[in-house]
């Protein structure tokens, strides 16, 4: 099977999407699939508003259509809603081409943090991106009823894996502060909502593993917190598993990918109650949730280490890539394609 994907997010991009996206496709060839993906290093491209560090393309229209063209796809996946992900619905749309979609990112709360757009607007327009897709797919049941309350349809679910193999406990030593350690890893951002962690008045001390847009404003107000940038591969497995609790102050993910990495590494999760954390932080097993992330903070610190990595490996990216692969429709009638295949 030929399975297109058209993403705005893609490497060398930093994050959750990416990570998810590139698994997929790793998983999907390993099932003996073709996978090719539509990204923005294929385009001219300008910086995106904001955040500079993504690239969006620009004009794409044209050449991404000689692209799905010239591989002929079984199975056409738009996995975001920026330039690349607009041009591919509108493709698809102006071919008579069946098509799903996902929802990655709670871009209606992004933007508002970044600009004063309400966010009916952003969601009237991601109901338009989304309403001709045969299915859009969400990483939780939390956000799949979230979108249904927004007016979305044939909202499923499409979870998410773990490489358990990278991300395991390897010690506590490669931090040497005052514990207890505490941890965030991931994007600098002001939708990360980082200045709820990093205000909270907790002994020991705080990592902030990372970069963005936001680093350099955060480390200035939060002088006694230690911003090492970005760590990768081992390095970045090393940081998690030698802190004591990772700290998850977003209130706007879908996921948080990052949070199953932490703990297969042992280190449980403290988080507020939101769609992200609810559906991936089993209080007293793996982490602790509350409205008061202090309190969140501190009833982490006595959850097993053991039982916490135990409850990650139940999350691989072969099950999440076999739903995301049950999912797919035939691009040139709409049949889904796993029961076609049966048939």
């Amino acid at each position: 099977m030929k399975i297109a994907i058209v993403t705005d997010a893609w490497e060398p991009q930093i994050n959750g999407v990416v990570t998810t996206l590139s698994r997929t496709r790793r998983e999907l060839e390993r099932l003996g699939h073709s996978a090719v993906v539509v990204a923005p290093g294929d385009f001219r491209t300008i910086p995106c508003p904001t955040y500079p560090e993504i690239r969006l393309a620009l004009l794409p229209g044209r050449r991404l259509a000689r692209t799905i063209e010239s591989f002929e796809p079984d199975a056409i996946h738009i996995a975001t809603e920026g330039p690349l992900g607009i041009a591919a619905r509108r493709y698809c749309v102006g071919n008579g081409l069946s098509f799903t979609a996902s929802y990655h990112t709670q871009f209606p709360q992004y933007i508002r943090k970044r600009a004063p757009i309400p966010e009916s607007w952003s969601y009237a327009f991601l109901r338009h991106h989304h309403r001709q897709a045969r299915r859009t797919l969400v990483a939780t049941e939390h956000q799949r009823r979230d979108l249904i309350d927004h007016g979305f349809a044939n909202v499923v679910i499409w979870s998410r894996g773990v490489d358990a193999d990278l991300f395991r406990p390897t010690g506590r030593d490669a931090l040497s502060l005052p514990r207890p350690i505490w941890i965030y890893a991931g994007r600098v951002a002001v939708e990360k909502n980082l200045d709820a962690f990093l205000a909270l008045d907790l002994p020991g001390s705080k990592v902030v593993v990372g970069d963005g847009p936001d680093r350099a404003d955060l480390a200035r107000r939060y002088p006694s917190a230690v911003f090492p940038g970005y760590r990768f591969g081992a390095e970045l497995v090393a940081h998690l598993s030698a802190a004591d609790v990772f700290v998850f102050p977003s209130r706007t993910d879908t996921f948080g990918l990052v949070m199953l990495e932490a703990m297969a590494c042992g280190t449980p999760v403290a988080a507020f109650p939101v769609t992200g954390p609810i559906d991936v932080v089993t209080p007293g097993i793996n982490g602790a949730l509350n409205d008061d992330l202090a309190a969140a903070a501190h009833a982490a610190l006595s959850i097993d280490r053991t039982t916490c990595r135990n409850s990650a490996l139940a999350r691989t990216w072969a099950r999440a890539s076999a739903q995301f692969l049950s999912h797919l429709v035939r691009a040139n009638d709409g049949v889904d394609l796993v029961g076609a295949q049966a048939a």
